[in-house]
């Protein structure tokens, strides 16, 4: 007989026992004013795994004592929103409302998500999304609109220790300063069932904020012995990845933040988001590519070797490969970051676009112009021109609706 995963026992079963959420449940505080009302809303909870968006969703529908429909938006299509439509008609009739809960909604396309509206508009179905995505980005409008976005946050250390601590209550696990000649008792044996504190910590910031990984690591560092310590958790967890989609959010937030530290000048950060992104597995080549980018953007002048360095840097990547590609990142990113900075060139060339945008039609002027025939230079074309290294005719370069402009500030 299959047990029930751990995660899924300690799961909240009222708004009260939610922990590490105290932006969105408390006194005051949208969810818990959401039941106090008795009157359901359409949600889309956002927020990364592990943090209670699922349990949330339950835990609304048991107070609402509503019909709670659960799909993912991985495996659903058309024939369970039908099923789930025709269910919500028959709820109606016996005045039960139907919230239906979309794990990962992020993953219906368009037409699966305008398949709802007309029944989130009429009040048929109750919904609540679950993303890890931007909404912004992955929900249509219509349905963001009806629907209030919630922001679940990753749980801190201190919350996730807490749910380890209800757990080890609930599985009669005794937490210890020390273990004493018990780290590798097997775990068939009939002696009581101990972790460290420190244990207890490692698994808290192995998690990333992730109750449920927290709690499969405990879970599984409990079967293998009956004294777990460090040495268990690593061994039980692995090499843990910080949670990181190539394609989502952490993906575009880590890569932001990678280039604010080097523009801020500060080296530790720098090395510290870019060690995170080659953890994970990111393309070194797109890092690179960042980085060639921001020695024209944020050092330009100042530094006029920052973008032949970050050149090389992107060659040199191409090149070796991972992961000794990791060092020349690094070596380049201590540079940019220590470099001075100056985005001069930067705000010339958007000033440069803005007025050719507003100025596209007006003429070059006709002394500017090339005169290849007799008839171009009686006419004036290229009047006064010279073929010398540094020739200046005091004249205005620009056309002449614009010839006061100053688009480069030094």
């Amino acid at each position: 007989m299959n047990r029930v995963p751990l995660a899924e026992r300690m799961r909240p079963q009222k708004l009260s026992e939610v922990l590490g959420q105290e932006e969105i449940v408390g006194e005051g505080k949208i969810l818990t004013e959401i039941v106090r009302q008795k009157e359901p809303v359409n949600l889309i909870f956002w927020g990364p795994p592990g943090t209670g968006k699922t349990t949330l969703a339950r835990i609304l529908a048991k107070e609402f004592q509503a019909d709670f429909v659960e799909i993912s938006a991985v495996t659903a299509g058309k024939k369970d929103v039908e099923e789930v439509v025709t269910r919500a008609r028959v709820n109606w009739n016996l005045k039960t409302r139907t919230i239906l809960f979309v794990d990962e909604i992020h993953r219906f396309n368009k037409a699966q998500q305008d398949a709802f509206l007309p029944h989130v508009e009429s009040g048929l179905i109750t919904l609540i999304g679950a993303t890890t995505e931007n909404p912004s980005f992955e929900v249509i409008s219509p349905l963001l609109s009806r629907s209030r976005v919630v922001v679940v946050a990753p749980l801190a250390k201190l919350a996730i220790l807490e749910v380890l601590k209800r757990a080890c209550k609930v599985e009669k696990v005794k937490i210890v300063k020390k273990l004493k000649n018990e780290t590798n008792v097997a775990k068939n044996t009939e002696m009581s069932v101990k972790i460290t504190q420190k244990a207890l910590e490692l698994i808290a910031e192995l998690s990333g904020g992730d109750a449920r990984s927290a709690l499969g690591d405990l879970e599984l560092a409990l079967s293998l012995t009956n004294a777990v310590d460090e040495r268990v958790v690593l061994e039980a967890a692995g090499r843990k990845m910080p949670g990181y989609d190539k394609k989502g959010d952490k993906h575009y937030d880590t890569i932001s933040a990678f280039i604010k530290s080097m523009r801020g000048s500060d080296v530790d950060a720098a090395l510290y988001y870019l060690a995170r992104m080659v953890e994970a597995g990111e393309d070194p080549k797109f890092i690179a590519r960042r980085m060639v980018i921001f020695a024209s953007e944020d050092i330009g002048l100042a530094g006029n070797g920052a973008l032949s360095l970050a050149t090389a840097c992107f060659q040199a990547v191409e090149r070796v490969g991972m992961p000794e590609s990791g060092l020349i990142l690094a070596h380049a990113t201590v540079a940019l970051a220590k470099s001075k900075k100056s985005r001069a060139t930067t705000d010339a060339w958007y000033k440069a676009l803005e007025v050719a945008r507003k100025s596209r039609g007006e003429p070059v002027p006709v002394w500017l112009r090339n005169a290849p025939t007799k008839l171009m230079k009686d006419l004036g074309y290229g009047k006064g021109q010279k073929w010398e290294a540094g020739f200046h005719l005091d004249k205005n370069y620009l056309p002449d609706s614009i010839k006061n402009e100053k688009l480069f500030g030094i």
